[in-house]
């Protein structure tokens, strides 16, 4: 976790949680369309860099990294309201908190939050592809701080006049490493994992 995120326990359960992302009107209303959803009511997504600190009743380990884990385990508990997922640290695991209340939400990196019904959906963004590794072409790899976009990574790779692509791989995703920068010398498939953020030099 970087310094700005708060620390959290895996032992005794600690505050936490966070919101429910907006949606582009158009894929609003087709969803509102399809599942018949009175007009007024929005579909849910669960929102990157955001905590609820707060009214947790229950945490576990997410071995897996993923976020959708947390949201799916909020889903198959009655009592759950909303839930927040904590990225993997170099000195703790992914965890997921289950809340039974739905609490105010606070901007952190730390987190992805949401509350019960809500999907999860990464960020779209023209240069980042969240949530997406690209294994392979490596040519140079090196340590960095923390950094939720892997923003200091695709700097470093505009800045070669080599690299065609880039992964970030945040901390805690390869055993027990920092955040660490992957520059490429080849666009390689992209491939969905909760380790990474990566993008292509067009």
């Amino acid at each position: 976790m970087d310094s700005g995120a708060r620390e959290r326990q895996v032992g005794p359960v600690s505050n936490r949680n966070q919101p429910a992302a907006a949606m582009r009107p158009s894929l609003v209303l087709r969803l509102i369309v399809c599942l018949g959803l009175p007009l007024g009511a929005v579909p849910a997504a669960a929102q990157w860099g955001v905590d609820r600190p707060g009214g947790d009743y229950a945490h576990a380990i997410v071995r897996s990294g993923d976020p959708a884990s947390c949201s799916v385990r909020c889903e198959r508990d009655p009592r759950c309201r909303a839930w927040s997922f904590s990225f993997p640290t170099t000195q703790l695991p992914a965890v997921c908190w289950l809340k039974s209340q739905v609490t105010p939400r606070v901007p952190n990196p730390c987190c992805v939050s949401g509350v019960k019904g809500a999907a999860v959906l990464e960020p779209r963004e023209p240069t980042f592809e969240m949530s997406i590794d690209r294994p392979g072409g490596d040519y140079r790899h090196f340590d960095i701080p923390p950094d939720p976009a892997g923003k200091v990574c695709a700097d470093a790779c505009q800045n070669d006049p080599r690299c065609r692509a880039w992964t970030y791989a945040r901390p805690g995703y390869l055993g027990a490493g920092a955040a660490r920068c992957y520059l490429k010398d080849r666009i390689t498939p992209p491939r969905r994992s909760p380790c990474c953020v990566s993008g292509v030099v067009r």
